[in-house]
């Protein structure tokens, strides 16, 4: 057995988001990019907030991450206040943000420094051990430069999930990415949700994504950002998002998000 294996595994987050406005000062105006958000999150689940571009779910993401304050209200991951980032909630942005000067295992490892009471050989052991779980073993000596981009954003996914976080952040991750990479990466992601039990809040825009991969799909307003609608997913695992059931649904879901476009237009 591994020492990823070995090593305990935290039981998933718990999210509590109460009564949530942000609101941004500037020069020449004042912006609300987020008002009266309430959202809880369970243990363990995969949540997507869906919604046009600039509607705040990115907003909201970095406000859970503790990159950033809320005007408004208050944010709890496990009881605790968030009030600064912090190593149960690791990020994943859309640019895979890995360092050209580290090849895949280095920046692998990187992450790792997050465990301070591991060896340098057992931080090697557990980033060799993501990168098979993303099915990048066989170029964990492979430079940055010389990766696609699905290749890129998977070493990025086994970074975030190398120091065992319990909640993962994922803001629009495989936007840039060609559909049949997506389509893998859909798969990844599943797979390696269920198999590590980490609560999941991914922010997109697009419908049928957010249906493939979440439990749950909290549809935003556009700004200033409100939770609009809320829809369970009850669909076996593992999605296809070419699936008739996820396209049926992603369809309802679109309907209604147009609805709520259109009257704002």
């Amino acid at each position: 057995m591994s020492v990823a294996e070995e090593l305990a595994n935290p039981p998933p987050a718990k999210l509590h988001v109460q009564n949530v406005t942000k609101v941004y000062h500037g020069s020449s105006q004042t912006v609300t990019a987020l008002e009266n958000i309430n959202l809880q999150v369970k243990e363990g689940e995969f949540v997507c907030l869906l919604g046009a571009s600039g509607c705040g779910k990115s907003t909201l993401l970095n406000l859970i991450a503790g990159l950033e304050k809320p005007t408004e209200g208050s944010i709890h991951a496990d009881g605790q206040e968030v009030t600064g980032p912090g190593r149960q909630r690791m990020v994943m942005f859309q640019e895979h943000a890995l360092f050209p000067w580290l090849n895949v295992l280095g920046n692998v490892m990187f992450g790792l420094k997050l465990k301070p009471n591991l060896t340098d050989p057992e931080r090697q052991e557990v980033a060799r051990y993501y990168l098979r779980l993303v099915g990048l073993e066989k170029f964990v000596n492979a430079n940055v430069h010389e990766l696609s981009g699905g290749m890129k954003q998977r070493v990025a996914l086994a970074r975030a999930l190398a120091p065992n976080p319990r909640m993962l952040l994922m803001d629009e991750p495989f936007a840039a990415l060609d559909g049949m990479t997506r389509e893998q990466l859909y798969s990844d992601l599943q797979n390696i949700q269920q198999k590590r039990e980490k609560t999941v809040v991914f922010v997109t825009h697009n419908v049928r994504e957010a249906v493939c991969l979440g439990d749950r799909v909290v549809l935003f307003t556009p700004r200033p950002g409100r939770i609009h609608a809320e829809y369970r997913v009850n669909l076996p695992r593992e999605r296809d998002i070419n699936d008739v059931a996820v396209a049926q649904l992603a369809s309802a879901i679109t309907v209604e998000l147009k609805k709520h476009t259109t009257k704002q237009a």
